[in-house]
């Protein structure tokens, strides 16, 4: 077992990426790091993380800015969730905590949007704790090495990887071992047509072994992807133009602004939408663009946008002036289409 982690963190110190949250043991630093890099690459995530340091220079800061200032700050990077869980938590550390962010893996796992893996990569990174870290990188590694068909995202998987990362993980450097083979997962032992013949496990890789590399991680059947239908009105008069901020609880984009909308569980024909703007606001419509496609988690949206001659007069408070939608925080969808028709 330590051969294995001797072996990674020798590969790390010959070709890890420089990135800024790695030369630091800055709690405040690595958590954000930390959440920005859910589900996001780190080539994307890269410039927001600097944005954020920059604008928000420590968690007092973060805290003390608006939930729209925030949201403004994170568009684009989707799953909005994140950025609100951010706000929340740096007001806690704020308030409950002076200011300092809290050292041990038991306490940072209580706070808003901190779960296993991001308590554990905190805990480790800034304070050296032992504690083993297992994102898909690490799944990755430890089923090919081990050969390991049991499914990663099942119940048991998850136990099985997690007691194998327990194991594995160097005593003496906690923070380097998880660095490392998070790092391997991503530049070495990667999802497709890995380079075998350069790994430093070679020898000992018992999916080399078996063939069964292109094999390895198992997971369990799709989740169904959900298809929704938009349909958003742009009512336009001049300079101004309608917005709305979504409230849902347990929908996308909460507390981001959109453009009034339509929603359908199927496709509908346009020429109905053109006529229900008329019945219902006694507006014009003067073009609809082509249907845009938009992918996130277990849904595809699939959307139209409706442009209007006019603001019904049901909607005259919503009105913003177009050169301000830049100061709201709009989903990357929207943000998206508006540079192409505006631009």
């Amino acid at each position: 077992m330590t051969d294995f982690s001797s072996k990674i963190i020798d590969w790390y110190a010959i070709h890890k990426r420089d990135l800024p949250w790695r030369d630091t043991t800055d709690p405040y630093k690595i958590w954000l790091s930390e959440i920005i890099l859910q589900q996001t690459r780190v080539d994307q995530g890269y410039n927001y993380y600097l944005k954020f340091i920059k604008h928000y220079p420590t968690i007092v800061d973060l805290a003390n800015a608006s939930e729209q200032q925030v949201l403004n700050d994170w568009q684009g990077l989707g799953y909005y969730s994140r950025a609100r869980n951010l706000h929340a938590t740096a007001k806690i550390v704020a308030m409950d905590f002076g200011g300092k962010f809290p050292t041990s893996y038991e306490e940072i796992i209580k706070l808003k949007g901190i779960g296993p893996y991001t308590a554990a990569a905190i805990a480790s990174f800034a304070f050296r704790e032992v504690k083993a870290l297992v994102d898909g990188n690490v799944y990755r590694v430890l089923s090919r090495y081990f050969d390991i068909a049991t499914p990663i995202d099942s119940t048991i998987g998850k136990k099985t990887f997690q007691q194998l990362a327990d194991q594995l993980i160097s005593t003496e450097n906690p923070d380097v071992h998880n660095q490392a083979i998070m790092e391997f997962g991503s530049q070495q032992c990667v999802p497709v047509r890995p380079n075998c013949n350069v790994c430093v496990l070679q020898n000992n890789c018992q999916s080399l072994l078996n063939d069964t590399v292109a094999l390895r991680p198992v997971k369990q059947g799709k989740i169904k992807v959900r298809k929704r239908y938009f349909y958003y009105l742009l009512f336009e008069e001049g300079s101004k133009i309608c917005v709305q901020k979504r409230e849902s609880n347990k929908d996308i984009w909460q507390h981001l602004y959109e453009f009034p909308l339509l929603e359908y569980a199927e496709q509908q024909d346009l020429n109905d939408i053109t006529e229900l703007v008329k019945r219902d606001y006694g507006i014009e419509v003067t073009s609809i663009s082509n249907q845009v496609s938009h992918i996130l988690s277990h849904q595809k949206l699939l959307v139209h946008f409706i442009h209007c001659d006019g603001i019904p007069h049901s909607m005259q408070s919503l009105t913003v002036d177009r050169m301000d939608l830049s100061e709201i925080p709009l989903p990357r969808l929207i943000d998206r289409y508006l540079e192409q028709v505006w631009s």
